[in-house]
């Protein structure tokens, strides 16, 4: 699933906490367009750096300007995981990958690797009839779904000794079901009630202050004398600012989309009725099934994928919107990631595609915790590091100790050998306080290798918008973005050598922070291996010495 958190609202007095199950996200875009430069300059602080702006960037901007000015580049290509990416995105369009032995739209597998028009990618998740996969189901539910028919109401003692791993399997997973049907319907439930009833208020003082909104503005100096209005609407003033929101109605307008995504996690996600895998017609559980899906890279809700290119390469160049990290990029664009859990047969899948077609980086904004049929995911990753490519995982939004609950695609293989060519990205946010480690992010002191800036990051959404969002999905491409910077122009660097000098780049911060999830405090170094946040200027440095390849 694309990494999701629950972003925290309060609303009129009400606290009010929805799931974005889809993706990521803590406000909506609502930016306007044109983006003027100067305008994404001050919105994206992940570029910045912490010694000379203040804030716990990733010193992009500074690398380019003291180590990186004049040098010569070579093209890198990136392939992007995820649900798709708007390809008509002017900020995305000049620095997408092209195959280049293939012909647009001819109908013909011109290059004879298997897919027809993989112009700009492949999309796993469609059908050859156009048709693609929005909705999916969770990972708990299809195997809930699979294994039910044979354990349900069944003891231990009475299931015959070799199926009892299975057995054990169906009943950790059943639990799990259960608890998000409860979980998910009770939130419907408390929440639905909760939006309406804060809908019916904002409603109200729109009439009593006789405005159409309640934006900044109008909170901020009420068109009203009387003192209690004023006091409430400069308390709605202080509650609005640091939340990125630019009125009531837009907090509403999210609340509303948290209550349609739970809806739909109930009426698909959990729903052990629904399978809309025949759609793509091909054998699910078959992992040696290579070629099925379709060329829309885009599908059909391409936000997520959108926002995670525009941090890793949007265009430098074109004096729009915003500046992405990596400079002579080309984005790939592979499709695996629905609206639900990702099926591991695609994933490996898109493994294989991104590193048969040229990808030296992948980035991989997705993850879930049960993983059926993971020997062919850690067989894909093998492969992709026979063919010297670097993997880039975000390490989830449940803010889980990774050292404790394993999350899928996992940083060690299934012997427990670790991952040469993967790196596990957790979420920093903007100031070096206690509130350094965002509180969505997983963390652990062996499973989490790094942690790179995730929230509130401004990027390209689609329809030519831009937005921020929030999760580890964001972090991961910050990371994904600063190796193929240094791919770019050090181009002689292996994979291994990408990570040794990233995650090299990560000075420990011993910094008390709230430890997510539980609120405690703890020394910032203890969440991850190395201890510290990515650093680009640190890395390219690192990166000139004689010692750098290995």
């Amino acid at each position: 699933m694309r990494s999701s958190f629950p972003s925290r609202l309060r609303l009129l007095g009400l606290a009010l906490c929805f799931p974005s199950l889809a993706l990521a996200q803590s406000v909506l875009p609502a930016a306007p367009d044109p983006v003027t430069p100067a305008a994404a300059a001050l919105q994206q602080w992940y570029l910045l750096d912490p010694a000379t702006d203040g804030v716990m960037g990733v010193s992009v901007n500074r690398a380019y300007q003291e180590l990186l000015a004049g040098r010569p580049t070579t093209p890198v290509v990136v392939a992007v995981i995820d649900a798709g990416i708007d390809t008509a995105h002017a900020d995305l369009r000049r620095v997408l990958w092209r195959n280049p032995r293939e012909v647009a739209g001819n109908g013909l597998d011109d290059d004879h690797d298997g897919y027809v028009d993989d112009v700009r990618g492949w999309n796993y998740l469609g059908g050859a009839d156009g048709r693609n996969i929005h909705l999916e189901t969770l990972e708990e539910t299809r195997l809930v779904a699979r294994l039910q028919p044979k354990y349900k109401g069944k003891s231990r003692t009475a299931v015959p000794a070799a199926q009892r791993p299975e057995f054990d399997l169906y009943q950790r997973v059943k639990k799990s079901y259960e608890a998000k049907v409860q979980e998910n319907t009770e939130r419907l439930q408390q929440y639905g009630q909760a939006y309406a009833d804060n809908a019916q208020v904002a409603d109200l003082l729109k009439q009593t202050l006789q405005v159409e909104r309640l934006d900044t503005a109008v909170l901020r100096n009420p068109p009203t004398r009387d003192p209690k209005l004023r006091e409430l609407t400069g308390q709605l003033y202080a509650m609005l600012q640091p939340t990125g929101f630019a009125s009531l109605e837009d907090i509403l307008a999210e609340m509303k989309n948290g209550l349609k995504e739970t809806q739909n996690q109930l009426d698909y996600g959990l729903n052990l009725q629904y399978n809309p895998r025949p759609l793509v017609g091909d054998e699910p559980d078959n992992v040696q099934q290579r070629h099925y899906g379709n060329r829309d890279v885009a599908g059909p809700d391409p936000l997520h994928g959108t926002h995670v290119a525009g941090i890793i390469g949007a265009d430098r160049e074109n004096s729009l919107g915003i500046m992405g990290i990596a400079p002579s990029v080309q984005l790939m664009a592979v499709r695996a990631v629905p609206d639900g859990d990702e099926r591991d047969k695609d994933v490996a899948n898109a493994i294989r595609y991104a590193a048969d077609h040229g990808a030296s980086i992948i980035n991989m904004s997705f993850g879930k915790y049960y993983s059926p049929q993971r020997p062919a995911v850690e067989e894909a990753i093998r492969y992709a590091d026979s063919k010297g490519v670097l993997l880039i995982h975000s390490a989830g939004n449940e803010n889980n100790n990774l050292d404790q609950t394993l999350q899928y695609p996992a940083p060690v293989f299934q012997s427990g050998q670790r991952i040469p060519n993967l790196i596990t990205v957790g979420a920093s946010s903007r100031d070096n306080d206690a509130g350094l480690a965002a509180d969505f992010s997983n963390y652990g002191k062996t499973q989490v290798d790094v942690f790179a800036p995730g929230n509130q990051i401004y990027s390209t959404l689609p329809g030519g918008r831009y937005g921020n969002l929030s999760g580890t999905s964001m972090a991961a491409p910050v990371v994904t973005g600063m190796a193929a910077t240094l791919k770019a122009y050090f181009p002689q660097l292996t994979a291994y050598d990408l990570k040794r000098l990233l995650l090299a780049s990560a000075q420990p911060t011993h910094t008390q922070v709230r430890q997510p999830g539980s609120g405690k405090l703890v020394d910032f170094a203890d969440l991850s291996s190395t201890g510290g946040i990515v650093n680009l200027y640190r890395a390219v440095q690192l990166a000139q010495q004689p010692a750098a390849v290995k």
